[in-house]
């Protein structure tokens, strides 16, 4: 854009060069390098905090699917990147010695409560103890917890979505063992009840964004277009600047100015939904600062929308 500028006044000088309407004396020969001076000093310079500009980045929660019980599966009646409602089945589990410990408990339990209510009325009438309604009382306690428990395992066999999203890399095959191990996940499901647009902004240019600031973000994926939207929040915490408890003591690094992360959020929420996790685009924030400089900060994001369709990177 300062290109664009200077070559904007060039053009302008030499025809009022050739025109005569001005002399090329030292002060006009002189006067492409003051422009550019003006233009550094007084726009380009303040612009970084005025109306800072950053990468931008979706993402996605991602939740690794892990069974609450093992066994065999029976069916995977979902399908790789087909968008799921909360609560769609994504496989099932072989039920059958699930149920049969549910029929073992509950009939236990029916027989616990029956022995229950004999030895209450044989306490009622005074022909028995109070300590062995207790004690039946326990009993029938313990196996409805336990039948509780069961009945959890088995309706636990039908795994579902967690929310909105949909499964990817699917792998998992009928016929095949799942454990439920932590470290032994079975699918990637990708959450889309909310997405995440974080943007790069350089520690120098961080110090006037706010939340409720207006955004403009262009992405790679659709080339050409602008989006508005605002500013969210400004994460207040960086991988550099975490510690975390450990045995050793301080092991200096070296440090780097690493850009800040601000999450903001488009006003075009069909297009959001749209976005593939992992686009990757350019976003400016327009502060309350030099505001003279959002003009020229507009244009150049704009520029950077038109070179999407030519530039991968």
């Amino acid at each position: 854009m300062a290109v664009a500028i200077l070559n904007t006044y060039l053009v302008l000088l030499f025809l009022l060069v050739h025109f005569g309407v001005v002399r090329f004396n030292l002060f006009w020969k002189a006067s492409p390098f003051i422009v550019m001076a003006i233009v550094l000093i007084c726009l380009f310079i303040p612009m970084g905090w005025g109306a800072p500009q950053g990468n931008a980045l979706v993402v996605r929660n991602a939740v690794s699917i892990v069974p609450d019980v093992a066994g065999e599966v029976t069916d995977v009646p979902v399908a790789a990147n087909v968008p799921l409602r909360s609560g769609d089945v994504l496989f099932k589990i072989d039920p059958t010695p699930y149920a049969a410990q549910v029929k073992a408990i509950d009939a236990q339990f029916k027989l616990a409560k029956t022995r229950l209510g004999q030895m209450t009325q044989l306490y009622e009438r005074d022909a028995g103890r109070g300590f062995d309604v207790e004690q039946r009382q326990s009993e029938a306690d313990q196996l409805s917890g336990q039948l509780e428990a069961a009945q959890w395992n088995l309706d636990k066999t039908v795994v579902r979505a967690p929310t909105d999203g949909y499964v990817t890399n699917l792998a998992l095959r009928k016929g095949a063992r799942v454990a439920n191990l932590p470290l032994s996940p079975v699918m990637a499901f990708i959450d889309t009840s909310s997405t995440i647009i974080g943007v790069e902004i350089n520690q120098i240019d961080a110090r006037y964004v706010a939340p409720d600031q207006e955004v403009e973000a262009t992405f790679k994926f659709a080339p050409g277009q602008i989006f508005a939207g605002k500013v969210e929040s400004v994460l207040q915490a960086i991988a550099p600047g975490q510690t975390q408890t450990s045995g050793t003591a301080v092991m200096p690094k070296a440090i780097e100015a690493a850009p800040f992360v601000v999450r903001v959020k488009l006003d075009d929420a069909d297009f959001v939904r749209r976005l593939p996790a992992g686009s990757a685009g350019t976003a400016a924030i327009y502060t309350d600062h030099v505001k003279p400089t959002h003009v020229v900060r507009r244009v150049i994001l704009r520029q950077v929308a038109i070179l999407n369709y030519v530039n991968p990177f």
